[in-house]
């Protein structure tokens, strides 16, 4: 699955439009990476991103078939660190 597209199913982002965007600015890295917007994702990978404040690394368990709840959406990652950006 493409990253913009898991970020979104995944309730890491609240719009596709606003993954994109973090890919084109380099804020998206996979396998310390920089991700494209197209870069596709698969279980075992590490994404790291820098979004609302906050640097995120999270571990993708499983890969979503289809649309993911709100609720559902953390059994498809694990955190592995979240920290707050000094502005």
């Amino acid at each position: 699955m493409r990253i913009d597209k898991l970020m979104n199913k995944l309730c890491l982002v609240k719009t596709r439009t606003i993954a994109k965007k973090a890919c084109d600015k380099n804020l998206v890295k996979i396998n310390d990476k920089v991700a494209k917007t197209s870069t596709k994702v698969s279980a075992g990978d590490v994404i790291d991103y820098e979004l609302y404040g906050y640097k995120n690394r999270l571990k993708i368990t499983r890969v979503p078939k289809g649309n993911v709840s709100k609720e559902q959406a953390p059994e498809y990652y694990e955190v592995l660190e979240r920290q707050k950006l000094e502005v």
